[in-house]
């Protein structure tokens, strides 16, 4: 027998995976990123959840490869309510925004992604980590609570 209160709560959620070895650079997963978010009528409204989104995946997906040295698994899904952009890597060490220096480059992508994203956090997990960036849909007034 069907429970609705089961139906009633269930989330639907689309998602897309995909891994970019450390010789895939970051364009490539903005391109593919970019053909998922016109599927799901991301683009249709307005530029700017879109930058958003395509500077934060750059930038999580640089993190894996520069800091933890790793094959970036980037995995997007879209439940209607949240856009979740998370990618995993192998290292265990969760991140910290760091002070921006003028003596080193870097040092700045999770700045950003804290800027631009709803939210955001780290975990970890059995063979490395998951840092997931969420983005609420853009309504007429601007940005979803």
């Amino acid at each position: 027998m069907d429970d609705p209160s089961v139906e009633e709560s269930a989330v639907r959620a689309v998602g897309w995976a995909r891994s970019l070895p450390m010789d895939t650079g970051p364009k490539a997963a903005r391109d593919w990123a970019l053909g998922h978010l016109e599927t799901i009528g991301w683009t249709c409204d307005s530029p700017q959840p879109v930058d958003d989104v395509l500077l934060t995946v750059s930038e999580l997906v640089t993190n894996a490869h520069v800091h933890a040295r790793s094959t970036a698994r980037l995995v997007m899904t879209w439940d209607s309510q949240c856009l979740h952009i998370t990618v995993h890597d192998d290292n265990r060490n969760l991140p910290e925004p760091q002070e921006p220096s003028g003596d080193r480059p870097g040092g700045r992508g999770l700045l950003l992604v804290e800027a631009l994203a709803d939210s955001w956090e780290a975990r970890p997990c059995p063979y490395g980590k998951s840092v997931t960036a969420c983005f609420h849909p853009v309504t007429a007034a601007g940005r979803a609570d």
